[in-house]
């Protein structure tokens, strides 16, 4: 069946404050919904929007699809439960910096590491919004909030470098106003078969606006963000003239302008997302602007075995070896006896 962007668009009142960026992520998920749905072979019945507690957790009421609103930092939890319960859905689970990276921070990386079958997308503005303007696990050092009136004294998360860290096997990263790159990254994220991570760099314009201006302003944007593709070098800059290497004596990556000292595009280094080499592809999350640009795109996509689908492999040997196969047979099994 084919989809437009309507279909997928509820009734119901987007009730996020006005500049956002949760609007443009809804938007870009809305638009990539059809291409989803016609890539993976499946009707709109087969989509499920799982969320925890947080301005992005409203997100299951604006799609015409199923969907679950769960407790604060439990939405991992959910999605796990339904992606095991009923392989055939394509769960979409939409959080927070802090649904996800601090309550829920346990669920989130053995959900990753499990390899579940899911797709998340992790809403960052380095701040707790609906609850008013806390710190969050991801807020940066120094910040001053509602609960740090003197400025944080704790080291933020990298949400790649968590992912990375915890055996992920798709991350990608990406910004709420992109919606041309938003509607690449996320039918790449629904085709990934295991834990899909898509960071979503948002801002919160009551709490945290412009967290990440410094590397996200749209003017300045081709000189402090580079957009990965796989088997694209990696070139970046206003005149695409600045280019990522590996630097052979510090093995570490560096920022080098082609056509100086003998530089060309064949010395650039060609993203590979399919690579087994995670010391490439965590250097690449962990680049930092002033000295690097930001990465964006999918970063990492690997095939590796997923735990519903070995799961499921595991009951069907089971139950093809048991010798019991019903509920009678297991009450009537073992020792029992008949009361007269």
């Amino acid at each position: 069946m084919k989809y437009t962007t309507q279909d997928f668009k509820s009734d119901q009142e987007v009730k996020w404050c006005p500049g956002c960026g949760d609007h443009a992520v809804l938007a870009s998920v809305l638009r990539s919904m059809p291409t989803v749905c016609e890539e993976l072979g499946c009707n709109k019945e087969k989509l499920v929007f799982v969320s925890g507690i947080g301005c992005s957790s409203r997100f299951p009421y604006y799609m015409d699809t199923y969907g679950f609103h769960g407790i604060h930092g439990r939405a991992t939890a959910l999605s796990t439960g339904i992606k095991v319960a009923n392989p055939e859905l394509v769960v979409w689970q939409m959080t927070g910096d802090g649904d996800s990276l601090a309550i829920g921070g346990n669920h989130f990386i053995h959900a990753v590491r499990r390899n579940i079958n899911i797709n998340v997308i992790l809403f960052n503005n380095r701040i707790y919004g609906l609850t008013k303007g806390q710190y969050s696990p991801t807020s940066k050092f120094g910040l001053v909030t509602k609960t740090s009136p003197y400025g944080t004294i704790e080291q933020p998360f990298t949400p790649g470098q968590l992912v990375l860290g915890a055996r992920g096997t798709f991350f990608a990263r990406s910004l709420d106003y992109d919606l041309a790159l938003n509607q690449e990254i996320i039918p790449a994220a629904a085709k990934h078969k295991g834990a899909s991570i898509i960071e979503m760099c948002t801002n919160c314009v009551i709490y945290n606006d412009g967290t990440h201006k410094e590397w996200s302003d749209r003017e300045n944007r081709a000189e402090t963000t580079i957009t990965l593709r796989h088997g694209e070098p990696m070139i970046f800059g206003k005149n695409r003239d600045k280019g990522i290497i590996l630097d052979r004596e510090s093995l570490q990556l560096k920022v080098v302008k082609i056509g100086e000292n003998g530089i060309t595009e064949k010395d650039i280094l060609v993203h590979d997302a399919h690579s087994d080499n995670v010391g490439i592809h965590t250097m690449l999350v962990n680049m930092k602007y002033p000295d690097f640009p930001v990465a964006l795109g999918v970063i990492r996509d690997v095939e590796d075995q997923t735990y519903d689908e070995n799961l499921w492999n595991q009951v069907c040997d089971v139950k093809s070896k048991a010798k019991i196969k019903s509920v009678d047979e297991l009450l009537n099994s073992g020792a029992t006896w008949k009361v007269e």
